[in-house]
């Protein structure tokens, strides 16, 4: 594989955009947790937004680099927001909403990134550029994370519909392996670009004035 100086500043841009998106995708985890009744969040400090509460260095540095850089695909995650099931208000059910509030949230700010995409085409270029890459990214965390594999959140959904506990500790066990070959020998990163790509498309179809000529790629 021959590298080159741009793909390491390109894998270094997904890496800064990603401490960017992670921040509002856990900060939704917190708040969404703590309003439905249990506090570990904030005593744990991460209802709040500021980046380093959030960033796990593996999950939100090291391993985003490495697969941007070396597979064309992209992995990463935040620090894990930790829930108390007993304090949730609606028990496993309210755990179900803490799960899917990080990617409501990446979708939500995917479309305030394409507006300003939008409202900077003209004016600032680079700007324009840099939002829709974060737009796009934003998504694609959003798709990402609905996995259903242990750390991420759609993990968290197997729980709330009530998977056995004891398959789900062994499936924790193995879920960063797991999500490693699974991008390295099928074509699940290509699945997820491709779907993240779809809906980017819609959400743009939201905003007046965007324009899908400037989508560009991970």
């Amino acid at each position: 594989m021959n590298l080159t100086s741009n793909d390491v500043i390109h894998a270094l841009i997904n890496v800064a955009i990603l401490w960017m998106l992670t921040t509002p995708h856990e900060f939704a985890h917190a708040w969404v947790a703590t309003k439905l009744g249990d506090d570990t969040p904030l005593l744990e400090g991460r209802v709040t937004l500021h980046p380093l509460a959030h960033i796990d260095w593996i999950g939100t540095t090291l391993l985003p680099f490495i697969s941007t850089l070396l597979t064309g695909g992209f992995i990463g995650w935040g620090k894990p927001v930790n829930t108390n099931v007993s304090k949730l208000r609606w028990g496993l059910n309210g755990l179900l909403l803490v799960a899917i509030a990080g990617p409501a949230m990446n979708i939500l700010f995917a479309i305030v990134l394409i507006a300003i995409s939008a409202a900077t085409a003209q004016v600032f270029t680079a700007l324009s550029e840099f939002a829709t890459q974060a737009a796009k990214l934003s998504v694609y965390l959003a798709v990402f994370n609905m996995i259903p594999v242990p750390p991420l959140d759609g993990s968290k959904i197997l729980v709330a519909l009530r998977f056995p506990p004891f398959l789900y500790n062994e499936l924790a066990r193995f879920g960063f392996i797991l999500l490693l070959l699974a991008y390295q020998f099928t074509n699940l990163s290509y699945w997820i670009a491709g779907t993240s790509m779809t809906i980017t498309s819609m959400l743009y179809r939201l905003v007046p004035g965007a324009s899908l000529s400037i989508v560009i790629p991970l």
